[in-house]
């Protein structure tokens, strides 16, 4: 029996859950069970699939409240828990409208050689292992998992050990829907069993940290199989003399500080044209102000827990290096212990520069580091002044001068005047750049269209001889 691991209560700081891993012959044993299913699951079609993920969607609503519960309980934070779990069933029903026009292969045409005619298909890959992270525990482990198994693949997920709990309601959910738990489950565990997966699967899905990432990545490459990365996010802001200080000031506040800063589309660095800075600043903290922590029950404030211990360490690290090269703190600064959780108020610097971790390297928290800028040439070079390409965002007075800015920022998606759009709105596909991930877009109609393979059937459509047999 693999040793148990200890899970910790993000509110509470302590011990309060624990799973037990399987072990690696128990992960190659459901996989082999898995594609076994798999070869049905494709060949009933995509009717049959999108009628067993509503029945699946139906099992979830019955379950509705505990998935809430058990996202709140990983997590600490209520009101982005019932974001989450709605965000993840409408995006359910969205892909059950979209996969028949995206799951059909292209018409029969005829080759540039007259007699030949080539038949598109599309096939799926056997078995999908989707690695999740802890910052949104359900989403992300659903992101990837349901065009998969609308393309006809089978799937298995291993969550993030620091928020598991939530997978018990969805098993359940799964075991409600006999068509659907032949191809589908969650697994428990740590970094071992998620390398026992991808010595199992046919695909790898990951979402987390780079470190990790490329881990993932040579093990997949070892094994000749794909691997799909997103990964670290510093994403940029750049707010231009024109903007509307009051919107880009409420824009941004949302978009570094929901879920606590604890996203990789969250926004950890803005540069601000000086002729706005103070107004942008003096605006931006007395919004920041008026946000609550989420304490002493989750639905008191906004602001939730840092979810995972270690995050706390790197948190405090960054804060402290940018203090002791002369960063200004002018609300938040400094991590409590509530209640045994730990909170982070949302915290805005100025007087920061990139020889400080804080605007460099990822912090994953609700900090909000603000340089001055005197020309946008400056702020694009700042902007792309970093190992990572996730995406951005732009304030300008008009769309075209944020367009303009925008279109040279090395990154997957560019939210104009608004941020963190790339969370919201699902249909626009993108890249990640740099160090921030690797392979197809999880938006947008590739998304699907990652998990079939490109067949085609080259049929002889005459009787004549070809002119170039023996």
């Amino acid at each position: 029996m693999a040793p148990t691991i200890s899970v910790r209560n993000p509110r509470t700081g302590t011990v309060d859950y624990q799973i037990t891993p399987p072990r690696a012959e128990q992960v190659a044993s459901t996989c082999d069970r898995l594609r076994q299913g798999q070869l049905e699951w494709q060949a009933l079609g995509i009717n049959h699939r999108i009628d067993v993920l509503r029945a699946w969607k139906q099992a979830l609503l019955d379950r509705k409240d505990a998935l809430i519960q058990a996202v709140t309980a990983d997590t600490g934070r209520w009101a982005e828990s019932v974001l989450e779990v709605d965000s993840f069933l409408s995006g359910l029903d969205r892909w059950c409208s979209l996969a028949p026009d995206l799951v059909a292969p292209a018409p029969p045409k005829t080759a540039a050689i007259p007699f030949i005619e080539l038949r598109p298909q599309l096939v799926p890959y056997g078995l999908v292992g989707v690695i999740s992270p802890w910052n949104f525990p359900l989403l992300l482990s659903t992101i990837d998992t349901i065009p998969a198994l609308l393309a006809g693949c089978a799937v298995m997920v291993k969550p993030s050990e620091i928020t598991p709990r939530f997978m018990e309601v969805m098993l359940a959910a799964i075991a409600a829907v006999p068509a659907l738990k032949t191809v589908f489950t969650y697994i428990p565990g740590a970094g071992e069993t998620g390398a026992a997966l991808i010595d199992n699967v046919d695909l790898v899905c990951f979402t987390g940290s780079v470190a990790t990432g490329k881990v993932v990545a040579a093990a997949a490459a070892k094994r000749m199989i794909p691997a799909f990365l997103e990964l670290g996010g510093k994403d940029p802001a750049i707010v231009l003399a024109s903007a509307d200080v009051d919107q880009a000031a409420t824009a941004l506040l949302w978009g570094s500080v929901v879920n606590g800063g604890q996203s990789c589309l969250s926004i950890e660095r803005i540069y601000v044209d000086r002729r706005v800075c103070d107004r942008f600043v003096e605006t931006l903290v007395a919004k920041a102000n008026q946000l609550q922590l989420a304490y002493p029950e989750p639905n008191s404030g906004q602001i939730g827990p840092i979810i995972a211990e270690r995050q706390a360490d790197l948190i405090r690290s960054h804060l402290g290096d940018a203090l002791e090269k002369g960063a200004v703190v002018h609300c938040g600064g400094t991590i409590e212990t509530l209640g045994g959780g730990l909170w982070l108020q949302p915290t805005v610097l100025t007087q920061v520069d990139h020889t400080m971790a804080v605007m460099t390297a990822e912090t994953f928290g609700p900090i909000m580091p603000i340089m001055v800028f005197d020309t946008v040439e400056q702020a694009i070079t700042l902007a792309n002044d970093t190992d990572y390409g996730l995406s951005a965002a732009v304030f300008a007075g008009a769309p075209d001068e944020a367009q303009t800015v925008a279109q040279q920022i090395q990154a997957g998606a560019i939210s104009l005047n608004d941020a963190g759009l790339t969370a919201l709105v699902y249909e626009g596909e993108k890249n990640a750049f740099k160090l921030s991930g690797l392979g197809g877009s999880r938006m947008g109609p590739a998304s699907i269209q990652r998990f079939m393979r490109k067949q085609v059937l080259l049929a002889k459509t005459s009787s004549i001889p070809d002119p170039w047999w023996f």
